[in-house]
């Protein structure tokens, strides 16, 4: 009896396990058909609006380069020695040919600044000869003048009442005296352009001489900076090519009091659309909550290509001066082409077209209305209206809507909860025992 009773026990333990597990697939697969038939879900649509407004439309064109060193040049020497003097420092105001320092010279920069002095005497030189030889050939003018005069004045070439006698001045004597006073004249003038001439090259081989002597003087006049040679720095040429054994070595720089200019590349498609004394906001890549205001003063007209892209330089000068401002610092520009006040203004993205007519979508009472509108100016950011909208109205300027509905399905094996199809597998296999 209680074999029988222990077996009939077991049989009814494994039939409860049996309905129980059944229930559970029947219950998973129920859920996961409703899941698969209530689980589409609406998606909501979002609109991004904006209201229209009335305001100052400013349209402009932006371009990036560096400020330009212009307003800047360098002082330096072919002299090479040791530092005996400084005259100025950094900061300092100086004229043109102020002396900036004295250089103690080695061997080297002797031989060339005796050179150099060597090429300004024999320019000198030619300046005086050129000189003595226009003296000779106004006396000699003067003469064949005087000659010429006493033969025209003669009664046998004038009448008594002064007026000339055309016949007489005809014959080969008078002629004669007037090609030689004509000739004597002509060569005179040519001198004069000759001792210009080796005046030039006098003041040339001054300048020269000045680059290589003992004394560093300023090129023009304003405020140096960089001059960071002190006393007793040694100064070594710089010269690397073979055909000659002088160099300029900087030493300093010197700005001037102009205010400053910078350099922006446009494209093509931009250049058109601005002009000469176009007004311009400038941002330095330095200084990035400042800006500073200018306007365009030259346009390169013909640009430049590189790698098959073609940029055009555009310069603007600054309105004001700036110790803070350096040369080829980074800047961006945006150059003002129009202005517009009091008109109504949209954002850029809101205007649609369709088969030639443009159109906003308008948002009223919750419900999208599309109206046709007519166009100005526009910017990047904002276009104006002319007609079609008023001030006041919402206007759509993108929606959100990723999809009409969004489906979730799912693709987990109901028997997964239980480990698997592995795990379904053993327990039929231990129902089956």
């Amino acid at each position: 009896m209680d074999i029988i009773r222990k077996g009939r026990d077991g049989f009814m333990k494994k039939s409860l396990t049996i309905r129980i597990f059944l229930t559970t697939i029947v219950l998973v697969l129920v859920g996961g058909a409703g899941f698969a038939l209530f689980g589409t879900k609406k998606a909501a649509t979002q609109y991004q609006t904006e209201q229209v407004t009335k305001g100052t439309l400013i349209v402009t064109v932006t371009g990036s380069g560096t400020v330009s060193s212009v307003n800047n040049t360098q002082v330096s020497t072919q002299a090479t020695g040791v530092v005996a003097k400084r005259y100025v420092k950094d900061g300092d105001r100086v004229k043109t040919g102020d002396k900036i320092m004295e250089i103690e010279l080695d061997l080297e920069g002797k031989q060339v600044a005796s050179q150099a002095l060597a090429s300004y005497q024999s320019a000198k030189n030619n300046v005086d000869s050129a000189q003595a030889g226009m003296y000779s050939m106004q006396s000699a003018m003067f003469t064949n003048w005087d000659a010429f005069m006493k033969i025209a004045q003669n009664g046998s070439y004038q009448y008594e009442d002064g007026s000339p006698n055309n016949i007489n001045r005809s014959l080969p004597e008078f002629h004669i005296a007037n090609d030689n006073w004509l000739a004597a004249e002509a060569k005179y003038k040519l001198q004069q352009n000759v001792v210009n001439q080796a005046q030039t090259s006098l003041n040339s081989s001054w300048l020269a001489y000045q680059k290589a002597s003992s004394t560093v003087y300023a090129p023009i006049s304003g405020t140096i900076s960089g001059l960071a040679l002190q006393e007793g720095s040694v100064i070594t040429s710089n010269a690397s090519s073979q055909t000659s054994n002088t160099s300029n070595t900087k030493i300093a720089n010197v700005k001037t009091d102009a205010t400053p200019v910078v350099s922006i590349s446009l494209t093509e498609i931009d250049v058109p659309k601005i002009a000469i004394g176009n007004r311009a906001t400038i941002m330095l890549d330095s200084y990035p909550d400042k800006t500073f205001t200018g306007k365009v003063v030259s346009i390169d007209t013909v640009g430049l290509v590189s790698s098959g892209v073609t940029t055009y330089p555009t310069v603007i000068k600054l309105d004001t001066d700036t110790t803070t401002i350096l040369p080829n610092m980074s800047v961006s520009a945006n150059i003002i082409t129009a202005t517009k006040q009091d008109v109504l203004l949209v954002p850029t993205n809101s205007i649609q077209g369709d088969l030639g007519a443009l159109y906003v979508r308008i948002m009223k009472n919750g419900n999208i209305v599309q109206k046709t509108v007519e166009t100005g100016l526009a910017s990047d950011t904002q276009t104006e209206i002319l007609s079609g909208i008023t001030e006041g109205e919402v206007v759509v300027t993108s929606i959100i809507d990723s999809a009409a509905t969004a489906k979730t399905t799912s693709t987990t094996s109901p028997f997964s909860m239980f480990g698997g199809a592995n795990r379904t597998s053993g327990a039929a296999s231990r129902l089956a025992h």
